[in-house]
This record gives structure tokens, sequence and C-alpha cells, in this order.
């Protein structure tokens, strides 16, 4: 975890005005990558003079912290993560209703988001869901690199696949959700216990497994696909595959939380958060690969084109509901979470 002051960290940035006069605070927390998240602080600290103390963690981690601090909410936004813990947490009116007046900015995707939530969330990227895997590893165990979902049980995979665990990790959840949507709850449990034997590791961090394929640790990982094209990037054998049955994928989201003690700085990082220059943040910053929610912000320099994947029609009215998301999570922790190792 990360909890800290961010204004003296020497990070890069944008072209920026000089420091604008201190304007009170934002308690942030934020769930995607470490270095994305101290940018937009750093960033929207410098523009507007509103200190920003930021923790980051996993989406599911963040719902869990703001689900118990309902009664005395410590934060101010809730930035990034996958959108059904976003969503879940709207429906439990945990988040706040709010309307940024540059929500008509967004592509379609990100303001159905915002509609669906009851106007307490919005999107603000994509990512789809796909393999990861190190060629590499996998040539040298005499293994092709997965294509389909099918794939990924075969013998020859055991305890070569990693994953993360859905309790903490929202990556996790997508992957459930998306298995139940494509074959039916039943069968997708089936698949899932067919799965284990070749699980090594279920991860706390949704990108853990595929920084594992990066660096050798295991051959394949269930990764949204953007972040094998980062380890890519960075000179790690690593690659991706789109699954050939079709995929889930995220519209990672942002929420002002209920109760914020900041309300005005929370509406004013909010509006922030969706305009052009914030969105590029996440490219410039820390290298992310996800297809930015403002329409006028550009896909970056080799980032997954969601329009030529084979997509499912993710239901995220129905799996975002925190009934369906615990449900489905209590059942994979008593079907397949339980399972023994080895």
């Amino acid at each position: 975890m990360i909890a800290t002051r961010l204004g003296l960290l020497g990070l890069p940035l944008l072209a920026l005005a000089a420091p604008a006069v201190a304007q009170g605070q934002l308690n942030l927390y934020c769930s995607v990558q470490v270095e994305w998240c101290q940018a937009i602080a750093t960033n929207f600290e410098k523009e507007t003079g509103v200190k920003v103390a930021m923790t980051q963690k996993g989406s599911g981690e963040t719902f869990a912290q703001i689900r118990a601090e309902a009664q005395n909410p410590k934060a101010d936004v809730w930035f990034g993560g996958t959108g059904d813990p976003h969503m879940a947490a709207a429906e439990e009116k945990l988040t706040a209703v709010y309307e940024s007046p540059n929500l008509k900015e967004l592509h379609p995707w990100a303001q159905k988001q915002w509609s669906q939530s009851g106007k307490r969330s919005v999107g603000v990227y994509a990512g789809a869901l796909g393999f990861g895997f190190n060629r590499e590893l996998l040539a040298k165990k005499g293994q092709p690199a997965p294509a389909c979902w099918a794939d990924l049980v075969k013998p020859g995979l055991k305890g070569e696949v990693q994953m993360a665990n859905p309790n903490s990790s929202g990556t996790a959840y997508v992957m459930i959700a998306t298995i139940v949507q494509l074959m039916g709850e039943d069968p997708a449990f089936s698949y899932m216990k067919a799965l284990h034997p070749n699980v090594n590791a279920y991860t706390r961090s949704g990108t853990a497994p595929i920084k594992a394929v990066a660096r050798g640790e295991t051959a394949v990982s269930i990764s949204f696909v953007h972040d094998a094209v980062v380890e890519a990037n960075a000179g790690f054998p690593a690659e991706y595959a789109m699954p050939c049955e079709g995929t889930g994928f995220e519209i990672g989201s942002m929420s002002i939380i209920g109760g914020a003690r900041n309300m005005a700085n929370a509406r004013k990082f909010y509006d922030w958060a969706l305009t052009t220059p914030a969105q590029r943040l996440g490219y410039d910053a820390g290298k992310q690969l996800q297809t930015p929610a403002n329409r006028a912000a550009p896909l970056p320099p080799k980032a997954p084109d969601l329009g030529r994947m084979k997509l499912i029609e993710y239901d995220f009215a129905k799996y975002g509901r925190a009934a369906e998301r615990r449900r489905l999570i209590e059942r994979w922790d008593r079907e397949v979470g339980s399972l023994p190792r080895g």
C-alpha cells in the first residue's frame, strides 16, 4: 500500500501551469498501477493547489475498505480498477451521484457505465481480458501458446498458469463473470475446477500474474492484455492472445465516495480526470495501454484495439450487483479456492 503526500515526488509531468495557491485537500483511493496513481495525484495537485493524499490498492480490497468505512468515510474519490466493484458500491449507495460537465466528451461505453450505476460511477478506461504468455518458457516445456480458454486446462500446462484471487482482485472477478457468461454457471465452475491443477498461484494483485510471466516465473497468465504489451514494451518476453471463444472486458471506473469530507475537491478531481490531458497520464507516466474514455484522447501506441477483438456482451449491470458478485466469489471460494494444492 502507498499512502503519501505526493507534491514532493519528482515524477515526470506534463507541461503545467505554475502551482496554484493551496486549495484544501483530497483523499484519493487509486486502483490502477502505482506510477499512474502517482502521476494523477501529482499533476492534479500541481494544477489546482489541492493537496492529495493517495492510497493505492486493488479494486477488490478498495471496495472492501470503502464498505468498512461507510459510517465514517476516509476517502473522497476512488479512481480506477474494474467496474464491477464500482457498480456494487453504487448499488449499496456507498458512492455519490454526480454528473460531470465533461460526460458528453466520453465514449458511449463510459457514459453507459455512468447511467447503469445510477449516475454514481463513470468509465475512465477500458481493457480486454485474455492470456499473457512467455513464449521462451513455453518452448522449453514443449508447449504451444494458448489460443482458447480450452487450452488452459490441458495437462501440459499443469502448474504453469497464474491468475489472481477474486477476493482481492477485480481482474479475477472479471474472469469468473466472463466464463459464466460464455459457458453458463455450472459448466463455468466445472471449467475452473479443471483449471485449478494448472494454477500455481492465485495472487493478490491482478497485475502480478503477467509480471510473473514476463520474468519467467510462470508460463501463462490470465490478464488484461494491455498489461502484457506493457511488459513487452519494457523488453520482457511477454506476449498475449485473445481467447478464440470470446472474452470479457473491464470498464475501469471512477466514483466519488458518499459522504466525502472534501466534496467540492472530489468533484473538481472527477471533472479533471475526464479531460484529455489527464486521460493521457496512464501512458505518459506509466506506459499503460488501456483505451481512454475521452473520445479525444488518442489510443496509446501499440495498445490493443478493442474494435478488433471478439468481445462478449458483458452484462455490467448484472455482474456488478453486490449480491451477484458476493455470491459468485463465495461459490469460487467454496468450490475452487478451497481445493488442495499440488
